[in-house]
């Protein structure tokens, strides 16, 4: 199946940048000019993935966005930002972005960013019976080939990026992940991905799991250097 982008800018010249490249490297795409009609062409058309610009008219990006998760839509969004500040990248994680790239940018990055994305959705783990069976932590299930996330056998909303951080930690239970690392596991080895934003990452997945989040039973903070994934049969007396 072909690769498929929705991409939302209202720069003309860029728009048709990226049409012209994505069309030599065999990707298809559709252009949407802001964010104020996104979820009405989502209905209409089901790209791969969305490429989207922060600063738009009308409905920016951040606001189409938050919409988009709000209605429990989990499609991965890249975003773009001529600003390219940690906190307007901080920002776009915590309203639900999968990846965020600075402007200007070369195509070539943006290409690849959105093939890590895909790889991390679209890879069926195979390796052990532990990953071929869903992952089962207290009334928790992750499923690796539909890779979904029930609670008492109710799916819960998950995007693409907190399903890939969710399954690098289920396959690493009881190991002290520094945070370097799980950038690199997530984004690639050569990923310029702030570390501050895999906190935020973190905090959103604990929002799904921790009845308390102020005091994490699965995803512990390892103080000054990472996390480490503690499932109910190793879990602790006393958090790390």
């Amino acid at each position: 199946m072909a690769l498929q982008v929705l991409l939302v800018d209202d720069d003309p010249e860029l728009r048709d940048i990226l049409r012209v490249f994505f069309k030599q490297h065999d990707v298809e795409v559709s252009v949407l000019h802001d964010g104020e009609g996104l979820e009405r062409r989502l209905k209409l058309e089901r790209p791969s993935i969305v490429v989207m610009d922060v600063m738009m008219p009308q409905v920016d990006g951040f606001t189409a966005l938050k919409r988009l998760r709000a209605s429990g839509d989990t499609i991965p969004v890249v975003m773009l930002t001529a600003r390219g500040d940690e906190v307007e990248r901080i920002l776009g994680l915590e309203l639900g972005a999968d990846d965020f790239l600075s402007k200007p940018f070369s195509p070539r990055e943006l290409l690849s960013r959105i093939k890590a994305i895909m790889r991390r959705n679209n890879v069926v783990p195979s390796a052990t019976p532990e990953q071929r069976e869903p992952y089962r932590f207290g009334q928790f299930s992750l499923d690796f080939i539909t890779r979904t996330l029930t609670l008492d056998g109710k799916p819960l909303p998950l995007t693409s990026g907190e399903y890939a951080l969710l399954k690098i930690f289920v396959t690493h239970p009881m190991q002290l992940l520094a945070r370097t690392r799980l950038v690199h596991l997530l984004h690639g080895p050569d990923s310029t991905s702030p570390e501050r934003g895999l906190d935020v990452s973190v905090w959103r997945l604990r929002k799904l799991l921790e009845p308390d989040n102020s005091s994490p039973r699965y995803i512990q903070t390892i103080r000054g250097t990472g996390y480490m994934f503690v499932p109910d049969r190793h879990r602790e007396s006393s958090a790390l």
